[in-house]
């Protein structure tokens, strides 16, 4: 498979091949190269090091290494499960060490126990077997393929394996692969998956709790890191808990308790004045990056490569996404705390103001969540990893997304006339007086998706370029060219055109979603609103009425000081 900490192979490979398959991923691991072969498996790894960079190189055995595993991700509760496993001796002090042992004691139905993001090959030389697991969200990037010789390839890239299969798809969250049973089975089975309506009552404090525990955990580290800072509430959360608690951690105790807060955007942007105010207020070291729309043109096709999408909003988001990550990694930071996920869960895109009943509104965050793999998962995970940087996502923490998740989605529908906007809930869990975490303004701030806020400007700018470049004419062709998941703008037409250069192949373009969509939404729920099927834009200001600066209908926002209700939480933590 080849990937970032991670990249491993299995299946009938020449070894002379290996420069050339593991330069293609060498910028998602630049700090060591692995490689083990057994027979005809051959087990490949580029590193990230970031949990004992002395030791932890890759691949990881067990004892008498029998059992090999290369690893991409991070294992947070590595120590509880070391303590677990007394009788075995570890090799080294990474995270992902435990994995192979895990195996020994309980098999293939070790997976659920591991509390992280993940992706891994395990290869088991007593009866050449193997297995593979992708974490719960697919926070991870995870491909599998297989070639017409019989072999099964496993990459943390298309670009690793596009050229040596018949065919290859993304490999499932929260899945294991096993090649015993030549089949996938899935190990991650929440309440939640089955869309059932849940009932409990909303907590703020346990709410509250469960992202300071998410956030905390994602603090292991032996090298030097940051936190990506946009100044919307989910980065603005996600900084001011990390700020808050970074001094009582072993990452403060080796970096110092100076968090360092990063930001990107246009001159002028929305979330640059936020951000500088959020780091001003909770006191990080802020380094605010700026690009022009040019810069952004000029790295479409580099984006594109790595990302590995045609998605209109994917594209958008990961190209400012993609240059700050550079800017990152020339300061020495190696990994950065990241706000994803928050919207899914929470409802947080600004059409979830038209979902017509708790029902859809909690359905659709289900739907949501389970195609975050292919959306801001992917971006995060590759626009950063393109230049050796991980990205770490507390909102999708599995304990957390399980409290989040159990909530009454009566609680999470947006009420203007009762003050609710969108992701009231988690708002309200921050909103303490006493002890604030971020200036009122900042904490009831209207959603911004990341594309948007960077400069509204980019949007507009990105597609002026594409209209310079696909004619009338061309899309007229269109559903002949492409006929699946046909472009139906010039701007979606033209990243499909640099797509099908870098990856030709029908399994790759079957590989990206598509659908209807306005403002981030599924295809399900543009039929909340008859208006949006005229109006097909993944921008948050498609969502007219709603944004404050809706294309074509600019309302003036609504200051959230005047519309949020003050609530009484009793000494449970209950909401009154």
């Amino acid at each position: 498979m080849w990937g970032p900490p991670c990249c491993e192979i299995i299946g009938n490979f020449v070894v002379e091949n290996y420069n050339k398959r593991t330069n293609k991923l060498k910028h998602r691991g630049p700090d060591w190269s692995g490689l083990h072969q057994y027979g005809d498996n051959y087990l490949a790894h580029q590193r990230l090091a970031i949990v004992d960079p002395a030791s932890g190189d890759q691949p990881l055995f067990n004892e008498d290494k029998t059992v090999v595993v290369t690893v991409n991700g991070e294992i947070y509760n590595h120590e509880e499960l070391r303590k677990q496993l007394p009788n075995h001796t570890f090799r080294t002090g990474s995270d992902c060490d435990v994995i192979a042992h895990l195996y020994e004691e309980h098999g293939e139905n070790f997976v659920d126990m591991l509390d992280g993001i993940f992706s891994f090959v395990l290869l088991d030389t007593r009866d050449n077997s193997f297995i593979v697991a992708r974490d719960a969200i697919g926070v991870t990037s995870l491909y599998i393929g297989w070639g017409l010789d019989g072999s099964v390839w496993i990459s943390s890239e298309l670009k690793g394996l596009n050229d040596d299969c018949e065919h290859f798809e993304s490999f499932p969250p929260g899945h294991l692969y096993s090649s015993k049973e030549r089949a996938f089975r899935r190990w991650y089975n929440p309440p939640w998956f089955s869309e059932a309506i849940p009932s409990a009552p909303y907590d703020p404090l346990a709410l509250r709790h469960a992202f300071e525990k998410a956030v905390v955990k994602r603090l292991m580290t032996d090298v030097p890191f940051g936190v990506l800072l946009s100044g919307g509430l989910d980065s603005s959360l996600v900084a001011a808990v990390t700020a808050r608690y970074l001094a009582g951690t072993n990452a403060a105790k080796q970096w110092g308790t100076k968090l360092h807060s990063f930001c990107v955007g246009l001159e002028g942007a929305p979330d640059l004045k936020a951000a500088k105010e959020v780091a001003d207020y909770i006191g990080t070291v802020h380094h605010e990056f700026h690009y022009t729309v040019q810069d952004g043109i000029d790295a479409i096709e580099d984006v594109i490569y790595h990302i590995e999408t045609y998605d209109v909003t994917t594209i958008r988001a990961s190209i400012p996404m993609f240059l700050m990550s550079r800017k990152i990694k020339s300061l020495g930071v190696k990994w950065v705390i990241s706000g994803e996920g928050s919207d899914e869960i929470f409802g947080g895109y600004l059409y979830f103001h038209k979902a017509p009943n708790k029902e859809e509104f909690h359905q659709e965050t289900c739907r949501k969540i389970k195609a975050l793999h292919k959306y801001d998962c992917l971006r995060a995970n590759k626009s950063t990893f393109a230049w050796g940087l991980e990205a770490r996502v507390p909102f999708l923490d599995k304990d957390f997304i399980r409290v989040a998740m159990n909530i009454d989605p009566e609680y999470k529908m947006i009420k203007k006339e009762e003050g609710r906007i969108e992701k009231w809930v988690l708002r309200r869990a921050f909103d303490d007086e006493e002890h604030p975490y971020l200036p009122k303004h900042i904490l009831y701030r209207q959603k911004e998706q990341f594309s948007d806020g960077v400069g509204y400007g980019w949007i507009d700018g990105l597609k002026a370029h594409a209209e310079k470049h696909v004619t009338d004419r061309m899309m007229l062709n269109a559903a002949n060219i492409f006929p699946f998941n046909t472009p139906t703008t010039k701007e979606a037409y033209y990243y499909r055109m640099i797509f099908e250069r870098f990856f030709p192949q029908n399994s790759a373009r079957l590989s990206v979603p598509g659908g209807p969509s306005v403002a981030c939404s599924t295809a399900k729920a543009v039929e909340w609103d008859a208006a949006w099927s005229n109006n097909l834009d993944p921008s948050g200001r498609a969502a007219l009425g709603v944004h404050a600066s809706a294309y074509g209908n600019q309302v003036k926002a609504v200051e959230p000081e005047k519309i949020i209700p003050k609530m009484e939480v009793s000494p449970l933590g209950v909401a009154i």
